[in-house]
């Protein structure tokens, strides 16, 4: 009499889709696409900014599910990044740290006599960074952290990770109209460092989303600041600039900064020694023979 197996194996192939290689470059690829609709929705609805937020968010909805579907049918497993418990608060707390960051640092540069109020627009004018910020904060959350990231850590841990994620997640901003590589760096240091650590301390990626979009919303809605280099739009605000590069950030925007240098890195640091202290931080697959290669979703 033969016996099936309690736990049978996969197939190669599934066991080859599963694999970190396989996510980042199936799924990553997917993610792309959906960027790259996202972009296309934001050109041809330049005028008609409530429809292009219409769209922008079933084309978020659509990368959850496909990010979702990928997890449950091909990785079988429980996507806890995406948790439900917990999400608003977290979330939340992304927004705030997003939008306190960013006002802090043009607060300082009025107080410096750098960035000077001049008038209003009316509040229409809010509308049309909406789709901006929701299109970048899911889509280059879902690839940089849930993506890239989790493929990463699932090999190498958490330093290599925090490492190769941040560094190309701030390379790829070279793309932008006004792209260049110091801006690049910066944000590769100030936000990558912020938003993975966002994740390692909480393993979720609630916080992250809401930090990159209240950042982008704030920074574009409120205080009609250029963003990581893309041309500048008009938001709440009329406002004049004149400084320093190293302090306003030049054509790059103020990511490109001392100032969001400081201020995000610092933040960073803090949630990164949380993370530590509480036990986040997970090793390499050599160095952890008892635990499961999958261990990031268990951390």
């Amino acid at each position: 009499m033969t016996t099936t197996p309690a736990n049978p194996q996969p197939n190669l192939a599934l066991r080859i889709l599963r694999s970190p290689p396989a996510r980042v470059l199936l799924l990553g690829f997917i993610l792309v696409l959906f960027m790259t609709l996202n972009t296309d929705v934001m050109t041809s609805y330049a005028g008609e900014p409530v429809k292009a937020v219409r769209h922008i968010i079933a084309l978020a909805i659509a990368g959850f599910a496909v990010y979702v579907g990928y997890g449950y049918f091909i990785e079988k497993r429980t996507l806890t990044e995406l948790g439900l418990p917990g999400m608003g608060r977290q979330f939340g707390i992304g927004l705030l740290i997003g939008a306190g960051l960013y006002a802090a640092c043009e607060m300082i540069l009025m107080a410096l006599g750098i960035y000077r109020i001049v008038g209003l627009n009316p509040w229409s004018y809010m509308v049309p960074a909406i789709a901006m910020a929701l299109s970048s904060s899911v889509y280059e959350e879902l690839l940089f952290r849930g993506v890239l990231f989790g493929a990463v850590e699932q090999w190498f841990g958490s330093w290599a990770a925090l490492v190769v994620s941040s560094l190309i997640f701030g390379l790829t901003h070279l793309i932008n109209p006004q792209g260049t590589i110091e801006g690049a760096l910066f944000i590769a240091v100030e936000a990558g460092t912020l938003l993975a650590t966002a994740y390692m301390l909480t393993r979720r990626l609630w916080v992250s989303i809401g930090f990159h979009m209240a950042w982008n919303y704030t920074q574009s809605a409120i205080f009609s600041g250029i963003v990581s280099g893309n041309d500048a739009q008009q938001g709440l605000i009329r406002s004049t600039v004149n400084g320093p590069n190293w302090l306003t950030g030049g054509n790059f925007g103020l990511e490109s900064s001392v100032l969001a240098l400081l201020l995000c890195t610092s933040t960073g640091i803090v949630m990164l020694v949380m993370a530590v202290k509480r036990g986040k931080i997970v090793p390499p697959i050599w160095k952890r023979p008892d635990r499961p290669i999958a261990t990031r979703n268990a951390a």
